[in-house]
């Protein structure tokens, strides 16, 4: 074959030897009127920008300390279900918001100059709930699925195994307790729910969070107590100076109704709210009730020495939709800051928990913009609790307990919108979404063996639209992968690397000398101790004589 012919041989032979793993396919046009079209900084094209951008993030970690001193108070961030893909997408969200293409953008709690990764896996499961992470991270020990602050030895449903107290774990809650430091609890979600739930229960299952499930599983309150209960009268749940979330349901009598006629669950009659009352006024304590959001910034403006505050029925609602609905409802960021404002309150610090919870919710029932801007949500009480905290004596750490199975994917221009359909078709010439999943009800049967055009839904890309999935269930599932860890503060540079996810408590101890950790750290002695207890004093002292 002469030369000539060979070339166009082989010419004509390229196409069909492209590689099909990562095909270079015309973008389809981007919608008509997008609001999410923004193009990239011109000053990107060069290289001056990103040896501009790298010597930044070096300059910046050159002027990070690493925090070796004792932390006096500690907040840990839980985005409930945050896996590592929903991050790049809220991130890219929040820019969008502003005009901007959003990839490029961080997330508050990204500017913290440590991050790791935690593996997630139950003691009996491949694949975690929030009950057994949630006894991880705040207990220490990996457990089985479903069970809270008891040890492995507990299955999930086993009353009787709960009992024997030789199962029952402490948390880093009752540990601050126990160095007289004050605890809060915070969560966008049930007070009651799991992850919550660790920091002060010991219990067989989770769904036990009112006597009526306790009853209903066919076992007495009084030998297996709910959760609810274990709150309000036991330790260290009954010590808990910040308690804001939902769940008033779990606390009131099934025959009454709330302030905002919802029913209570509670089969024993007991008001446990009213219980909390009497306990504070007969011990004399300053205390304050919330239910509304007027009243959660008076406990702003007036910091009681203990707050409750339940704001809804079961869960609170998703943000995003309380903002389009313009509801006068608290934020997770307001919540934040009456936490901090009232432990703040106690010279030698405190330990907080705080928990996006909806993250989670939103990803089960495959709907990435609630997911997205909860955990907008979710940074906004991060950035909230950072202007308010000291950098040197706070320890701020941010990390999910498990992870969900939305993917991230196709091959997009830079700045599509992040929640609209990627640029390419399927090779069935059908649109898909950037952000998808690979299980859940957002699944749709296909018509004559062709996938539908979600684009063409008469809800698409409301808040609550279901994005497609590739395996029907009722519920998207968690997913197995690791999740992120995220800090700053004193000893900042322990929560670097891969580790178990039962190491978090213990990191957190470590840094504030807190339970059996600080018999370990030499900056724990008695002396240290002392004259930083001593130096806080002196330090509240002064800025009380100074407000």
């Amino acid at each position: 074959m002469c030369p000539l012919l060979l070339v166009l041989s082989l010419a004509l032979l390229l196409p069909a030897r492209a590689d099909r793993y990562h095909p270079e396919r015309a973008a389809r046009p981007a919608a008509a009127g997008s609001s999410r079209a923004a193009t990239p900084d011109a000053a990107e094209r060069g290289a001056a920008y990103w040896y501009s951008e790298a010597f930044a993030a070096i300059d910046e970690r050159l002027t990070e300390p690493t925090y070796d001193d004792v932390a006096k108070n500690v907040i840990m961030f839980l985005g409930d279900g945050l896996s590592v893909p929903t991050l790049a997408p809220a991130r890219t969200l929040r820019g969008q918001l502003a005009g901007r293409t959003g990839e490029e953008e961080r997330l508050v709690f990204e500017h913290f100059p440590i991050t790791g990764l935690a593996k997630t896996y139950c003691l009996d499961a491949q694949i975690p709930d929030s009950a057994c992470t949630a006894t991880a991270y705040l207990c220490g020990v990996k457990v089985n699925r479903g069970t809270l602050g008891v040890n492995g030895n507990v299955l999930r449903w086993d009353c009787p195994a709960s009992t024997d107290t030789a199962t029952h774990l402490e948390s880093i809650a009752a540990w601050a307790l126990a160095d007289g430091r004050s605890v809060g609890i915070v969560t966008s979600t049930r007070v009651t729910h799991a992850s919550p739930a660790a920091a002060y229960a010991r219990t067989a299952n989770r769904g036990w969070e009112n006597d009526g499930e306790v009853r209903a599983a066919g076992y007495d309150p009084a030998q297996c107590p709910d959760i609810a209960d274990q709150l309000i009268n036991s330790y260290p749940g009954n010590q808990f100076k910040v308690i804001l979330g939902g769940g008033r349901r779990e606390f009131r009598p099934n025959t009454t109704r709330d302030e905002e006629n919802a029913s209570g669950l509670r089969w024993d009659g007991r008001d446990l709210i009213e219980e909390w009352h009497t306990q504070r006024e007969e011990a004399g304590d300053l205390h304050a009730y919330a239910w509304n959001r007027t009243q959660l910034l008076d406990a702003i403006a007036n910091p009681p020495d203990y707050l409750l505050g339940l704001f809804e029925a079961s869960h609170l609602r998703y943000e995003a939709e309380v903002r389009e609905a313009n509801l006068d409802k608290p934020t997770l960021a307001e919540l934040t800051e009456a936490a901090i404002r009232v432990l703040s309150k106690n010279p030698r610090g405190f330990f907080l928990f705080v928990e996006g919870g909806r993250i989670d919710h939103a990803h089960h029932d495959t709907r990435p913009a609630l997911a997205l801007y909860e955990t907008l949500a979710l940074d906004e009480a991060v950035a909230r609790a950072d202007s308010l905290l000291p950098l040197a004596s706070s320890l701020l750490v941010l990390t999910a307990d498990h992870s969900h199975v939305m993917a991230f994917n196709g091959y997009s221009r830079r700045g599509n919108d992040i929640l609209g359909a990627s640029d390419a078709l399927g090779d069935d010439s059908v649109p898909y979404m950037t952000l998808s999943y690979t299980n859940g009800p957002g699944y749709r049967d296909h018509v004559d063996g062709k996938r539908v055009d979600v684009t063409h839904d008469s809800n698409f890309q409301a808040l609550r639209w279901r994005t497609h999935t590739d395996v029907p269930l009722d519920s998207e599932t968690h997913g197995g992968d690791d999740v992120a860890v995220f800090a700053r503060g004193p000893a900042q540079a322990l929560f670097t690397g891969l580790y178990e996810q039962s190491q978090l408590p213990h990191l957190m101890a470590h840094a504030a000398c807190l339970g059996p950790a600080a018999e370990r750290r030499d900056a724990c002695n008695g002396s240290v101790m002392l004259s930083t207890s001593v130096l806080a004093l002196l330090l509240s002292v002064v800025a009380a004589l100074v407000h």
